[in-house]
């Protein structure tokens, strides 16, 4: 009995796959492309026929993990008024993200990445941060958070320390739990809302 032969679709999806875990764990500049080919189980000319240099398959990448992300933090969520189960919910999700998807969120957050974004990169991140900055700013209006804050330097902050959380604990310095994780969300607010 002979097995279906994998469609275009089922191959591009298997070198995107292979490519996030072996990017995520090796880097994106140090990392040649044959080392991708065989974790998709393909050859490099197969990957070339899909994905025409490393450059468009790390884009391709990119774009795919940044919506996977959007559609997990964002999705039926009402963005219109922030307040604290709001705030609880975005880190609830952020959190199941990364120790869900641990590669995906090792990936987004490698320190690289704008030197090779191209356009379309760049505005899959824009789609992802316009909606949370925007949150930011109606939350200083209404005077749920601080207003001596940029939304920016708010956003840096929140996601600088859910990042660090995460870091120090694939590095073996802590191993979090979710009180942990309660208390560093709870921190957060603290230092981002109007009442801290």
């Amino acid at each position: 009995m002979t097995t279906p032969s994998a469609t275009p679709d089922d191959k591009r999806q298997r070198i995107l796959a292979a490519a996030l875990t072996v990017f995520a764990r090796q880097g994106v500049h140090g990392t040649p492309v044959p080392p991708i080919a065989t974790a998709a189980g393909i050859s490099v000319g197969g990957l070339y026929r899909y994905f025409a240099s490393k450059e468009a398959l790390v884009n391709a990448v990119f774009q795919d993990t940044k919506q996977a992300l959007a559609t997990h933090l964002l999705t039926d969520l009402n963005l219109t008024t922030l307040d604290r189960p709001l705030f609880n919910e975005l880190w609830r999700r952020l959190a199941d993200f990364a120790r869900h998807r641990p590669d995906a969120f090792r990936f987004l957050e490698l320190q690289d990445h704008h030197s090779y974004l191209d356009a379309n990169s760049r505005l899959s991140e824009w789609q992802l941060l316009m909606p949370l900055r925007q949150l930011i700013e109606q939350g200083q209006q209404a005077g749920v958070l601080t207003q001596h804050l940029r939304p920016e330097v708010a956003m840096a902050l929140f996601w600088g320390a859910f990042v660090g959380l995460f870091k120090a604990q694939r590095l073996g310095y802590l191993e979090l739990d979710s009180d942990d994780l309660q208390q560093a969300r709870d921190a957060c607010w603290q230092v981002l809302s109007h009442t801290s």
